[in-house]
């Protein structure tokens, strides 16, 4: 590959580094949110990938190829989600971002064998959040950084580390996720509960704002006979909440985590949503809960949760460090320095 500073895909972003308006690229061909809302629903269900400039965005021809493989089925996928994924990670969302339409007609196919794949890693770009978040002010919180102060015109999101601007590719991946909301609303429904983690997992990050997907949250919790898949339910409710703040849908969610007939791992997830959703005092009732709860057994097997998979660090499971971090901000950070205690 050629030295990426001379990569005409990243046109946009180095002239926004050499003092580029941002306003003046806003609905163009390099605004991806504008690319993605251009996409016909032909072409999506189709998977007609040279219907998009995947050109126009850095890492956009990988993005492409990995959306291909996915479709066609034509390596394993762990190939092409580590691509989508290791963007995002990465801190360069804008392909993966462009991806997240052709990855929702895959998810939702009954019959493609790497359904389950797609739907795992297209919410990626929806979050533009860094693993290892674990406290009660950034868990469940989609931005970069909600205590940062950016240029009004790049609003709180700030840049990607190629300068791309990081909300356009957040909004553009939650905006797709929005249009098919009513499709992957389905999934909630479906026999494998895996896939319904997911699909919760993907739903958060749509945009609510009638309320229907948090409706659909509590009509399926109602139902729902897995404890992992409760907790899921749970978690989603409390991040579709924050970000849009709903005080009813809060009330519920202290309530699910003080009944005591909800399975422990529903009940662990609506404590840590809660305080996520408030900033009261953590009070005494829930920190008893995480006391009898919180076991080590059940924390590494809420790390099937995405939500509690990110947050993990430092080989502590996911839950285990939510706890730590927001019952007891004060405490630092575990070493994690193999021969600290030799020296």
């Amino acid at each position: 590959m050629g030295e990426w500073r001379t990569d005409p895909t990243f046109a946009m972003c180095r002239a926004l580094v050499d003092g580029a308006d941002l306003a003046s690229f806003v609905g163009g061909a390099f605004d991806v949110r504008a690319v993605v809302a251009d996409i016909r629903p032909e072409t999506k269900r189709a998977v007609l990938l040279d219907a998009v400039p995947w050109g126009n965005f850095p890492h956009g021809s990988r993005a492409r190829e990995a959306v291909h493989l996915l479709h066609t089925g034509d390596s394993p996928p762990r190939r092409a989600t580590s691509v989508l994924g290791g963007l995002c990670a990465n801190d360069s969302r804008a392909a993966a971002a462009l991806a997240v339409p052709f990855l929702i007609p895959i998810a939702t196919d009954a019959h493609h064998p790497y359904r389950a794949d797609a739907l795992g890693v297209l919410s990626a770009p929806a979050r533009a959040r860094h693993f290892g978040i674990a406290s009660r002010e950034e868990l469940l919180a989609h931005r970069t950084d909600p205590r940062r102060h950016s240029p009004a015109d790049y609003d709180d999101y700030g840049v990607e580390v190629t300068g791309y601007p990081a909300g356009w590719s957040v909004a553009a991946a939650r905006a797709a996720i929005t249009a098919e909301t009513p499709v992957l609303l389905s999934l909630l429904d479906d026999p494998d509960p895996a896939l319904r983690i997911d699909a919760a997992y993907a739903l958060a990050t749509a945009e609510d704002p009638d309320h229907t997907v948090r409706t659909a949250f509590v009509t399926r919790l109602a139902k729902e006979r897995d404890a992992l898949v409760s907790a899921a339910l749970l978690l989603a409710a409390a991040e579709t909440s924050r970000a849009d703040a709903h005080p009813p849908t809060t009330l519920w969610i202290r309530e699910r985590w003080q009944d005591r007939t909800l399975a422990p791992e529903a009940r662990l997830a609506a404590a840590i949503g809660w305080l996520c959703l408030t900033d009261v005092p953590v009070p005494d009732d829930l920190r008893h809960t995480f006391d009898i709860l919180a076991t080590d057994e059940r924390a590494h097997a809420m790390d099937a949760l995405p939500w509690m998979a990110a947050a993990t660090g430092s080989d502590e499971p996911g839950l285990l460090r939510c706890v730590r971090c927001m019952l007891h901000p004060e405490e630092p950070e575990p070493d994690d320095d193999p021969w600290a205690g030799l020296l």
